[in-house]
Formats: C-alpha cells, structure tokens, sequence
C-alpha cells in the first residue's frame, strides 16, 4: 500500500477546501439550526432528557421549553451560518452546550449512567462551540 501517493492526494484535497473555521463554524450553525428545526418538529422527543427532577424547576412545561429552544436555535443557527454575529451567536451555543453537559454529567451521576451517550457528543459539540467564538472572535480583531 503507497501512503505517500495518498498522503499526497489528500494534501492536495485540504489545500483546495474551505479554511478549518469555516467549516467548524457551517458544522456548528448546521448542528443548532437543524436541533431548532426537529425540536419543533417533534419537540416529544426532546422532553425524555428533562428528567423527574429537573421538570418542576423549570419555569414552563418541558414541552413548551423545547419548543422556545427550538425556536432560538433556528435563529442561532441561522445566524452562525450566514456569519452575521457569529461570536455572539457561538458564544450562546457555546454557553448553552456547555451548561448541557454540566446537566448531563449530573444525570449520568445521580441516574445510574442516564444520556452518557449524549453526554460524550455534547462534550465535543461545547468544543467546537468554543472554538468557532474564538475563531470568530480572532477574525473580528484582524479586521478591526
């Protein structure tokens, strides 16, 4: 097998894509903005990650919170991929994704193990959050 014909190609292939900020910041309006759209779509299959506990702390039901979140996350989204307030706008998925996993990990802890599955995604999905506010936030003081 000839790794340097490949390592080769596929140099070529990076060096023709769009910047690594770019495509964070598209995967990251991509992710919030299609989450915005299924929560409204099916906002039932949202609520399974209120757990017992947690539901009567919020301030409305779980489905109508789903429903709120959906409708923010579209235009979250929207605006991260347009690239119109971006830092503003990763920066709230970024706080969002980050207080989320904070949530998860409590559950995983107090219900046996509970969303550890969507606790290992959303730690990489706070990631990217963070790095495309401070991506953006490096591209806006270049140009200031």
């Amino acid at each position: 097998m000839e790794f340097d014909g490949l390592s080769d190609r596929l140099s070529a292939v990076a060096t023709s894509a769009p910047h690594p900020s770019t495509i964070a910041r598209v995967s990251l309006g991509l992710m919030v903005l299609t989450a915005g759209v299924h929560k409204l779509l099916d906002p039932l299959a949202w609520t399974v990650y209120v757990v017992e506990w947690l539901a009567p702390l919020l301030v409305v039901t779980p489905l109508t919170f789903m429903l709120v979140n959906g409708v923010l996350e579209i235009g979250f989204g929207m605006a991260i991929l347009t690239d119109r307030y971006t830092a503003f706008a990763s920066a709230v998925a970024g706080v969002s994704l980050t207080a989320t996993v904070l949530y998860l990990c409590v559950v995983f802890v107090l219900e046996g193990g509970l969303f550890g599955d969507v606790l290992v995604r959303d730690i990489g999905l706070a990631g990217l959050a963070w790095a495309v506010v401070v991506s953006s936030l490096r591209r806006s003081t270049r140009t200031a």
